[in-house]
């Protein structure tokens, strides 16, 4: 099959074919005609899947001879967790209506809000934003949705587990009741299904991978590693992979600095990411990770999701997550658009309980491995995680609230 099969319109054709792609992937082979058709769409996919793409390709064909958005007013809201995925989801929509006359904005905290307000007054067709910074705008009337033709959750799992459900609740009742509504997911969890009770009606339920599969060209190791001598042993593999991008990361923000600080006194050039860094210190350090001025990110989990990086060979685990779920995430980070990647965590005794929790949740035992010169660290048996038992998916509600 290929995008012209699918039934979008030339313009949008042209610009696929510009970024070089030339068939769609599952989950946009799915969900795009049901987007078309105006379903409303709930969708599991991987990270790395092409799911933006899934959603921003139809859209752009369903609104493209609608009459224009009105001056402080959207035609489609495209809600997102992290102000990273938001600047990622709004190039893509550029990049896809690059011949079409649409217009499009993308909106997040951390930088002042009045060049947004006036990015607004004239009205846009396509909104890109993370809850908090729109229901500000929204009390500062710089932006309504009576003629809302369309809403997009992305990544809706994680902004549940960022705590935004009473905003995202706050911003339903926003909206005009009778609209499309997209749920973008990386999971189907109950949390997630219970959200889709208050949106999606009659639902197309989509899913291209089993719940948090690991993408299946990750090699995965674990480094029992003695507390002490964490720091050692992640310059060690770092050296010993000599990889020109990794990305590491660390479980708290003043950890991710601290690491930055041993790595460059290591010689490595590294950069962190987190949420007390600045807006504009996020994006420069991600920039120069991405143009090779800096060879390590360490990131938090606030960078698991949503940070499209091409060709990221190796992503290190030097503390696990406190969710298992996160682990899938980080490590999703590499193997992207059929590339192959390696992830590797170290592990010490304190983390045991946590390891067995990821080896069940993905259903299998990762493979330990060892370096030269450093302490052996003997880890509890683990044995083989047993299947996990599948649950009957339940059917979504008409939605109480909008």
């Amino acid at each position: 099959m290929t995008f012209a099969d699918l039934g979008l319109r030339a313009e949008i054709l042209d610009a696929i074919a510009h970024t070089g792609y030339t068939q769609p992937t599952p989950i946009q082979e799915a969900a795009i005609p049901a987007v078309l058709n105006g379903k409303d769409v709930m969708a599991a996919a991987q990270t790395g899947t092409g799911k933006t793409a899934g959603f921003t390709l139809p859209i752009l064909e369903r609104i493209a001879d609608g009459v224009r958005a009105q001056p402080n007013e959207a035609r489609v809201l495209i809600l997102t967790p992290t102000r990273e995925l938001a600047a990622q989801v709004a190039a893509s929509v550029a990049t896809y209506s690059r011949k079409m006359n649409l217009s499009h904005a993308v909106v997040f905290g951390g930088v002042k809000i009045n060049p947004q307000m006036m990015q607004l007054r004239k009205g846009v067709d396509i909104l890109v934003a993370t809850p908090g910074r729109l229901l500000d705008l929204h009390q500062q009337n710089a932006v309504r949705f009576p003629k809302l033709e369309i809403l997009v959750l992305d990544e809706a799992d994680r902004m549940l587990d960022m705590g935004f459900i009473h905003d995202i609740k706050r911003i339903f009742k926003l909206l005009p009741p009778k609209r499309q509504n997209l749920l973008f997911s990386a999971t189907f969890s109950a949390p997630i299904r219970a959200l889709a009770q208050g949106l999606v009606v009659n639902p197309v339920e989509i899913a291209v991978a089993p719940a948090n599969a690991t993408a299946d060209r990750v090699e995965q190791h674990v480094y029992p590693v003695l507390k002490e001598d964490k720091p050692a042993m992640l310059a060690a593999l770092i050296r010993a992979h000599d990889i020109p991008q990794t990305l590491v990361f660390s479980r708290t923000k003043h950890g991710a600095n601290r690491l930055v600080k041993q790595l460059d006194k290591a010689g490595f050039l590294a950069a962190a990411i987190h949420g007390n860094k600045s807006q504009g210190a996020r994006t420069k350090a991600l920039d120069d990770f991405k143009a090779g001025r800096v060879q390590i990110l360490v990131a938090t989990d606030i960078a698991a999701r949503g940070l499209d990086i091409n060709q990221l060979p190796l992503v290190l685990n030097y503390d696990l997550p406190q969710v298992p779920e996160d682990y899938v995430h980080r490590i999703g980070r590499t193997a992207r658009a059929g590339a192959s990647g390696l992830a590797i965590s170290l592990v010490t005794d304190e983390d045991v309980k946590q390891i067995k929790a990821i080896e069940r949740l993905i259903q299998q035992t990762i493979v330990e491995k060892t370096l030269p010169n450093f302490a052996k660290v003997s880890l509890p048996a683990r044995s083989a995680p047993a299947p996990a038992k599948p649950k009957r998916p339940k059917k979504p509600k008409p939605r109480p609230y909008n």
